[in-house]
This record gives structure tokens, sequence and C-alpha cells, in this order.
């Protein structure tokens, strides 16, 4: 088993795809924005292709509208963000996000 950290390149947030949203996180993401939350779920989400949750929208490129183009990049809702995002890469990841990641694999404690 391996350990990770972060480097917060930003890489998984410029993977397209869904970024599925609880009605929590839509709930808390609303409330860390200070907009209603029909609002948030209006302007920034769509149903996911299968039609079974929320996603995120994205950029025209893919990646995710809350990723900062600052350097380093940053999350604009971090505090908030969805589980799937926290989770990555333990728990959620992609085919062939070894090669994009920036993060620091070792072998654990």
């Amino acid at each position: 088993m391996t350990s990770f950290r972060c480097r917060r390149c930003g890489a998984c947030c410029r993977w397209p795809g869904c970024v599925r949203i609880s009605g929590s996180e839509a709930d808390g993401i609303a409330a860390f924005l200070g907009i209603p939350v029909r609002e948030f779920v209006d302007r920034y989400t769509r149903l996911s292709p299968d039609r079974q949750f929320l996603s995120l929208l994205e950029k025209n490129d893919g990646s995710c509208q809350w990723l900062s183009e600052e350097v380093p990049p940053a999350c604009l809702i971090e505090p908030v963000k969805p589980r799937q995002c926290r989770d990555f890469p333990e728990k959620w990841n992609f085919p062939g996000w070894e090669k994009l990641c920036g993060g620091i694999r070792g072998e654990s404690k």
C-alpha cells in the first residue's frame, strides 16, 4: 500500500468528467457562496448523463469551474469541496491519473 501527498498541482481538477455532488454538498456549497440552493443548482450544476445525480458544470476545456487559474492553482470552494474531490486518489480516481498527477507517492508507514 502506498501513501499519497497532494502537491496542489490541479491536474485532477483539469480532467474532464462528472464531479458528483449530493444534496447536502449542494446545500454546503450554496451556503459558502452565499446564494440560495436553487440558484446554485440552476447556475452551477447539471444532471449527469445517466440522470442519476447532479454534477458540477465544467469549463469549456473540461476543467472544474471552481479551479482558479492562479499559480499554484487552488480550489475556490476548498472548505466545502465535494467528497469525490476530497477522496482523490485514494477512494476515487480515473484511468491514467498517475501519469498526470503531481502528487507524491511513497510507502506508507
